[in-house]
């Protein structure tokens, strides 16, 4: 089966679209190796996934020839424990940052407008 068909069946994108995007840009990786979107995939092969900031690394279980629902495009990969543990740091760690910064009260009133406007000029 093709890379692509089985990254959208195993639902990793949303469309095939998004996926053959994916492979050409470089997010996909099977076997350690950058390939094309026709690459035949087959189970027991190792695929590096980078996707919305995250990193995914899979072996292929099993090949659907059709999208299923996602508890069963589930079970055709399995991810490594490391991988699994490495995005939930990853995600603390974007949760910490994200709780760092906070909307601003209200919105500028012309004061503070014209104060920003005044900055922003003289860095340019």
């Amino acid at each position: 089966m093709r890379l692509d068909k089985w990254l959208w069946a195993a639902r990793f994108y949303k469309t095939r679209a998004l996926a053959t995007e994916a492979v050409s840009g470089g997010k996909v990786h099977l076997n350690d190796n950058r390939v094309k979107p026709g690459r035949e995939v087959k189970p027991g092969d190792a695929l590096i996934i980078h996707r919305g900031g995250f990193t995914f690394v899979i072996t292929v279980q099993g090949i659907n020839k059709q999208r299923r629902p996602a508890k069963e495009a589930q079970l055709l990969y399995e991810e490594s424990e490391a991988s699994i543990a490495a995005r939930k740091e990853q995600a603390e760690e974007q949760r910490l940052v994200a709780s760092g910064h906070h909307a601003p009260d209200h919105r500028p009133n012309k004061r503070e407008r014209r104060h920003i406007v005044r900055f922003t000029r003289k860095h340019e």
